[in-house]
């Protein structure tokens, strides 16, 4: 049975869709910029390469890659981070908020063969902004946008029943989901945009003994901070992430680096591009 009960225990097997319909659309503050400052569409060919390049990283960091069938008309399903979510007792299929992403669900449906430990039905919610921390400890983000309050309550109430500790994130919709703004990168140690996070929030993380390393706003919106964590002091992080890379390296863990520029361009980073199913 896959399951998940930290973000930074060894990743075994770990679900991807291949960018074989992905293109950037103009839903988000992070697209929107890059058309605005005239960025040019990546070709399909581009796409695959720096994706092969990920699975590569998964499968060198040790997981098993499960790839997700794409569908034409769904351009966003390389993002799998966002449509399910698993968890110690199952897979919680998500309510996904864009209208151009909410047939993904049919995909999971087939995948997961129809076995979810729940199926979010209040507002919205979207696996970008859930952190599974570690056993007992959860973080949910909802900014109104891709996740609402609604949404998150609902996930926090079924976590809650399982005796963890949840806490709820408000945040600026600006920044798509909070795995734009934070990931955990091992057990103790976390990446976040301190410029924009609420300094309470911070101040929660230390009090649960996880250390940060700040990111900028303009690393942020980047995708810096959306990175991977593969368990045994590995962290998947974009190339392009150069300083805090050196920085990850620093603290003693090893960076496997793939070049996913143009994914991150799009809104989405390892982070986003990878949905775990089972950790150790």
């Amino acid at each position: 049975m896959w399951n998940v009960a930290s973000e930074t225990a060894p990743l075994r097997e770990v679900l991807v869709c291949p960018p074989t319909h992905y293109r950037w659309i103009p839903t988000n503050s992070i697209v929107r910029r890059v058309l605005e400052e005239g960025g040019q569409p990546p070709t399909a060919a581009q796409l695959a390469a720096q994706h092969g390049e990920l699975v590569d990283a998964l499968q060198q960091g040790g997981a098993r890659v499960h790839m997700l069938a794409p569908e034409p008309h769904l351009p966003y399903m390389a993002y799998t981070r966002d449509q399910s979510v698993m968890t110690p007792w199952g897979a919680v299929l998500c309510q996904l908020e864009r209208p151009q992403r909410r047939g993904e669900y049919a995909a999971l449906h087939r995948f997961y063969d129809g076995n979810f430990w729940r199926l979010s039905s209040a507002g919205t919610l979207e696996g970008g902004d859930i952190h599974i921390i570690r056993p007992g400890l959860a973080l949910i983000g909802h900014s109104g946008g891709r996740t609402d309050e609604a949404g998150a309550n609902q996930l926090a109430c079924w976590l809650r029943a399982e005796g963890w500790e949840v806490r709820l994130e408000r945040f600026d919709e600006h920044f798509l989901h909070l795995d734009v703004l934070f990931c955990m990168a091992a057990p103790s140690l976390a990446v976040a945009c301190t410029e924009v996070l609420d300094p309470g929030f911070i101040d929660w993380l230390t009090g649960h003994g996880i250390r940060v390393l700040p990111v900028t706003y303009t690393e942020a919106m980047r995708l810096g901070c959306n990175i991977l964590a593969l368990g045994d002091e590995r962290v998947i992080s974009a190339r392009e992430s150069t300083r805090l890379n050196a920085a990850l390296r620093a603290e003693g863990l090893t960076v496997l680096d793939p070049a996913l520029s143009l994914f991150t361009l799009g809104g989405g980073g390892p982070h986003c591009l990878t949905c775990p199913l089972l950790r150790e």
